[in-house]
């Protein structure tokens, strides 16, 4: 057989910028030094090494999540990946799923449900809203549900549904398992998994965690896993069923080759966590994100959401009128080398505050950029303004 000239391709060297970029956009975020050398590592998948570091993974998750389960696992996937196993294990064909909708990232676990035969019934939340109990409530009276899903913080328009605990609590009054995406929120701000009776919990490791993309969690809770181990359907996804998961992740068994450096990086950014605390983490990131939000404002831009649905951990900018976001990203990304995000088709700006991204240092880099971005792209800030009022809110301390 006459093979092909193989293609011609350049090195890593010749396609990545001479500056590294600050990630300062929905997620992938900044990763510290630790993670990245434990991701450069590779160890047997099986063995006396790797079950001791998947037993501290677990105990490390179990802080994070807030919750004393023996159902932790990880994913080898994204977020994505991980909202499906929560999906497909505690969905079973003809289930009713009352799913909570405020956006692109909610949305999608309402199509996973029906994907796996679920009838899923969706409530739209009113656009820059948070969820209403109220009106929850009144569904869960309407008809018998079996599951509800939700996220804490939807990242594609940046709403936090500030009263998920009530939510969480009317699904279990109602006989729901609630299945919750904290895949932007999770050690940004609170979430106690046993308290507020979530039964699978959702996050992915490339945002509040700063670990890397591609490498998720999963908590079910002692409702959902007896809801798991008395299904009656089959499992359709052989990867994503959490029965022979629990085989690697609790009986130290063959599953399949799991995905080791990035459950390395996953482990020191777990411990990272627990070095800071997550009370030091929420108000780090408290601080962090209320400053950036006031030197924005005192630009003179407007902040998408109002702050009683704002998300604190991607924070979403009007652009003003005649001034294309991604203009504006292009010349943040081009001449001062910080990333930010657009918005899925929508002529608005997000700034993630996740982890590594805040940082004082990296707010200053980052509010320089946007504010002299914008005004070549067109826009009237005030930029002195906004980094006066940001210096101002992080001496004072929030």
């Amino acid at each position: 057989m006459k093979y092909p000239q193989p293609p011609a391709v350049v090195s890593l060297d010749e396609i990545l910028p001479d500056e590294p970029l600050l990630m300062m956009g929905a997620g992938p975020v900044p990763i510290p030094p630790k993670v990245a050398y434990a991701n450069s590592l590779v160890i047997n998948h099986l063995g006396d090494t790797m079950n001791r570091v998947v037993e501290q993974v677990k105990s490390m998750s179990r802080y994070v999540f807030q919750t004393e389960s023996g159902h932790v696992m990880g994913v080898a996937g994204p977020a994505s990946a991980a909202m499906e196993m929560a999906i497909a294990n505690l969905v079973e064909p003809g289930a009713r799923v009352l799913s909570i909708c405020n956006g692109l990232f909610s949305s999608r676990l309402a199509e996973m449900a029906g994907r796996v035969g679920g009838e899923v019934t969706r409530f739209d939340v009113p656009d820059k809203q948070s969820a209403n109990p109220a009106d929850i409530e009144r569904l869960l009276k309407e008809g018998r549900y079996a599951v509800i899903t939700v996220v804490q913080g939807e990242t594609s328009n940046t709403v936090w549904n500030r009263d998920l605990v009530e939510i969480c609590r009317l699904g279990k009054q109602y006989g729901c398992l609630n299945i919750v995406d904290a895949v932007c929120t999770l050690s940004t701000m609170e979430m106690e998994m046993d308290e507020w009776g979530v039964d699978a919990i959702i996050t992915g490791g490339q945002k509040g965690l700063s670990s890397i993309p591609g490498v998720s969690l999963i908590a079910f809770s002692e409702d959902a896993w007896r809801h798991i181990e008395k299904r009656n359907a089959p499992m359709a996804h052989w990867c994503l069923d959490a029965r022979l998961a629990d085989n690697f992740w609790n009986k130290h068994a063959y599953h399949y080759t799991a995905p080791v450096s990035g459950i390395l990086a996953l482990h020191e950014a777990l411990r990272l966590i627990g070095e800071e605390t997550l009370p030091s983490r929420f108000r780090r990131h408290a601080v962090c994100s209320s400053a950036l939000q006031g030197g924005i404002e005192a630009m003179g831009l407007d902040l998408l959401i109002q702050a009683e649905a704002r998300l604190p951990s991607v924070v979403g900018i009007t652009v003003p009128d005649g001034v294309s976001a991604d203009k504006v990203r292009h010349i943040m990304s081009q001449v001062h080398k910080v990333e930010i995000s657009g918005a899925f088709g929508l002529n608005i700006l997000r700034i993630g505050q996740m982890g590594e991204q805040s940082r004082t240092h990296n707010l200053f880099r980052t509010i320089h950029a946007l504010g002299t971005a914008m005004r070549v792209a067109g826009g009237k800030v005030d930029l002195p303004a906004g980094m006066a009022e940001m210096e101002r809110v992080l001496a004072s301390g929030g």
